[in-house]
């Protein structure tokens, strides 16, 4: 009987493809375009900082409304853990931050790098309780750098 057939339970192609948990906001040091556009590519949800902030505005300004999104920001700010007034906007606004530790590279590189963490990122923002920063290596390794 056509009306007993059991129904397959495997979503449909439609349906397979969930939403990414994982919002990234990149701080203004990391570019416009060639980052965002290659987390894009690679199915990432993407915020650039000019797109929502004055080019001028100070990072303790920015983090707070960051927090609120719920959004976790790329940087390659490797000093904002040791800087008091940013270190503390970040961890009141619990931020996820994630701070590239490469220097001298340009923007395709970052890029190369934070595509190939993405996937470690987005399971290492989905894991860890905010405010946290964690630096992503030249080779796409995630650790702890700061957890509240």
């Amino acid at each position: 009987m056509a009306g007993n057939r059991s129904r397959s339970r495997k979503p449909s192609a439609a349906n397979s493809k969930l939403r990414n948990p994982v919002v990234f906001f990149l701080d203004r040091n990391l570019g416009k375009k060639t980052i965002a556009e290659a987390l894009r590519q690679a199915g990432a949800e993407v915020r650039v900082h000019d797109d929502h902030f004055p080019a001028s505005a100070r990072d303790e300004e920015w983090l707070s409304e960051v927090g609120r999104q719920g959004w976790i920001v790329l940087t390659k700010d490797a000093r904002i853990r040791y800087r008091e007034i940013e270190r503390t906007a970040l961890v009141n606004a619990g931020v996820g931050a994630f701070v590239l530790t490469a220097k001298n590279l340009q923007g395709s590189e970052m890029a190369s790098i934070f595509v190939h963490a993405l996937p470690s990122m987005t399971r290492f923002a989905v894991r860890h309780p905010r405010p946290f920063i964690a630096k992503v290596t030249p080779s796409g390794a995630i650790s702890m750098l700061l957890k509240h």
